[in-house]
């Protein structure tokens, strides 16, 4: 009996090979998941080495901004590097991080007048505004910053 033959594999391109839509929305939402434990840990560890809240914050949230860029652009969007795509990402994450402050507080204050507890205003304002901002962020990426040209 012969041996099956065996598949090959032909190389890929990655400069114009998209991932399909819900692969890249699964690597976006892990490669998220992995951002918050960096911007987290890096926060946790800068204040317990005596780092105010404020400088702790704002150097973690920079360190998980760019993991989250450097692992979108190479595995979730399949992107060469450029300067232009950082600058965009970082202009379209402060506009979503304003965007999400933004809308928690309208939540917060909405939601607050509304007799309910304060830990279900905040985690109703929470998810809704870290769902629309997450959304935003996947799509101007995909649609924009990452598009296959």
């Amino acid at each position: 009996m012969s041996p099956l033959p065996q598949p090959v594999e032909l190389p890929v391109d990655e400069r114009t090979s998209a991932l399909p839509l819900r692969t890249q929305l699964v690597r976006f939402v892990l490669t998220g998941g992995l951002s918050a434990v960096v911007d987290f840990g890096l926060l946790v560890l800068l204040m317990h080495l005596g780092l105010g809240h404020t400088a702790a914050k704002a150097l973690s949230f920079v360190a998980g901004t760019t993991t989250a860029y450097l692992i979108n652009r190479r595995w979730t969007f399949r992107a060469e590097p450029s300067r232009k795509r950082f600058l965009a990402v970082v202009v379209l994450y402060a506009l979503t991080f304003a965007l999400q402050v933004g809308l928690f507080s309208v939540l917060f204050d909405a939601l607050s007048t509304r007799g309910l507890a304060l830990t279900v205003v905040q985690v109703v304002g929470f998810v809704v505004a870290q769902g629309v901002a997450t959304t935003v962020n996947f799509v101007v990426q995909r649609g924009v910053i990452f598009k296959i040209r």
